[in-house]
């Protein structure tokens, strides 16, 4: 079964998406229209920045770049935390032509080194990282520091050490062209990470689906709370919301921090705000003396990506925020989103799945390739404009990945009657017991339900006997409740026989990438013996 793209304007109630090609004007029509409005809300003096101003701060670095001798084209490496320094250096390099590469300053110094080599990145721009110093790690390649100093006025000036010389790498030909705005690294959840390559017309396509599903505008605020170098936070978060004539506050340290989150959502007078599940979980564990209740900001809707959201969990959500809770679904090949539950007003919502296509095309096929009927589980392909054209420098995954204008997701899921996606697993992560073929995040889910179970993850355990077993590590509220004779019975009463855990591994917390979702690789690492 196949549902087309949804339409990414809506003319009837007068919304307007933005106007764009790329991340260079990004800008231009918030700037045109309301220039002395906020842009960005930063650090823990909570210091606004006007469009006028972001987009001078973007020209200065740009006319500072172009004078390093780089050409239009190369790619440019991004590393810091959440912060305006990171927002300026993204823009300023798409206005000078580059290609901006932001990088996790998290990663371990070797692996840092080791992307940035395959990048073959002429330079980095270093910015602060999330501890509040200088981004970690002596690398291999020309460092240059920026900085943006913000003044309680608001006027700001950018510091930028360009002295060092840049590296020149034969780069092989015909990988980036300046119709490229960014590489990005797919999350290495359960493979591992590959350089995705999109163009400002992925970019563009993206930002504009973004806007137009959730009707963002210039009375939208947000607080970032997903990674920039990842594209839950960057195309959710901020682009659509500055491509919308909105504002991002950005926390102090360039990081979430569940303690102030709701005084920044206050601070920022937020009407939406987006995050994966686990972090979810952390403000709904924190509500009871966290959440400000009806003082809080009035949130238009609450939107979940980047993993699996626990039903449950959305309408637990919902009742505590007090607004709409919206899954949605994406990855880093499809320029980040490509399916979401709509707004209230414009559909059903169907808790469980993550919505129908926005702008995009979904199609579901079996092992052959052909599409699979209404309910039935297939492998989830998307093609469109926000597709990209496939992994950097990786011929031999591109042709995996990519046939005939359709991406092949990987992601196991069904589509209904009215064209809405429920997801079920990953190709990859199937356990298969003496040939009955289980899903992890299905067990996962029913574990979740369990009183007392706060996460769970569910990996295979190697078997002489059925070739596979089904493991699960659960991290527990109250042992009381959740014991494994407990657990057990629970599940007896919810999953086939076949599907019940065989072995239960108690743990104080579970392995996490960068955007929050499970590492599946660390925990087969951990677990799976």
């Amino acid at each position: 079964m196949a549902v087309p793209a949804a339409a990414s304007t809506r003319e009837a109630d007068g919304y307007r998406p933005p106007e764009l090609t790329g991340l260079a004007d990004l800008l231009d029509r918030p700037t045109r229209e309301r220039p002395y409005a906020r842009a960005l809300v930063v650090g823990a003096n909570r210091r606004a920045i006007s469009f006028r101003v972001l987009s001078a701060l973007a020209d200065d670095l740009a006319a500072r770049l172009a004078a390093t001798g780089l050409r239009r084209g190369d790619a440019i490496g991004l590393v810091g935390a959440d912060t305006a320094e990171f927002v300026v250096a993204l823009f300023g390099a798409a206005r000078a032509g580059l290609v901006a590469a932001p990088l996790d300053p998290a990663l371990p110094a070797p692996e840092l080194a080791a992307r940035l080599d395959a990048l073959g990145v002429p330079a980095v721009l270093l910015g602060p990282s999330a501890t509040g110093t200088a981004a970690l790690a002596p690398l291999r390649v020309p460092a240059w520091p920026l900085r943006v100093d913000v003044s309680p006025s608001g006027t700001a000036a950018v510091v930028a050490d360009t002295s060092a010389a840049a590296r020149h790498v034969a780069g092989k030909e015909g990988e980036l062209t300046a119709r490229d705005a960014l590489v990005l690294h797919t999350s290495g959840t359960a493979t591992r990470a590959r350089m995705v390559q999109l163009t400002h017309a992925n970019v563009a396509a993206s930002v504009r689906n973004v806007c137009a599903t959730y009707r963002l505008g210039p009375g939208d605020a947000t607080v970032a709370v997903m990674p920039f170098f990842h594209g839950h936070g960057l195309f959710a978060s901020l682009l659509a919301s500055l491509a919308g004539g909105g504002c991002v506050l950005l926390p102090a340290a360039g990081r979430f921090c569940a303690r102030t989150f709701w005084d920044d959502m206050r601070a920022a007078c937020a009407t939406w705000f987006t995050a994966a599940p686990t972090l979810h979980e952390v403000l709904l564990e924190r509500a009871e003396s966290g959440h400000p209740g009806p003082q809080g900001p009035p949130l238009r809707f609450v939107r979940s990506s980047s993993a699996p959201l626990n039903p449950a969990t959305q309408r637990a959500l919902e009742r505590t925020f007090g607004a709409p809770l919206l899954s949605a679904y994406g990855m880093t090949e499809s320029t980040h989103q490509a399916t979401s539950e709509p707004l209230p007003q414009d559909g059903l919502l169907k808790h469980g799945s993550v919505g129908r296509p926005t702008g995009v095309e979904v199609r579901v096929v079996d092992q052959d390739g052909r599409p699979c009927p209404a309910g039935v589980r297939g492998e989830v392909w998307l093609s469109g404009p926000t597709v990209a054209r496939g992994y950097l420098a990786d011929p031999a995954e591109t042709a995996r990945g990519f046939s005939g204008g359709w991406l092949r997701t990987g992601d196991l899921g069904s589509l209904d009657e009215d064209g809405h996606l429920r997801l079920t697993g990953r190709i990859t992560t199937v356990i298969s017991r003496g040939g009955e073929k289980i899903s992890p995040e299905h067990v996962e889910d029913v574990l979740a339900g369990c009183p007392g179970v706060a996460e769970a993850a569910v990996f295979a355990v190697p078997d002489a006997v059925y070739g596979q077993r089904v493991g699960a590590a659960l991290v527990v509220r109250d042992p009381e409740c959740a014991g494994a004779e407990e657990v057990l019975r629970y599940c007896r009463e919810r999953l086939a026989p076949f599907e019940v855990p065989e072995r239960l591994e108690f743990v104080a917390a579970l392995p996490h990438t960068a955007k929050g979702g499970l590492d599946r690789l660390a925990v087969e690492a951990r677990y799976a013996h």
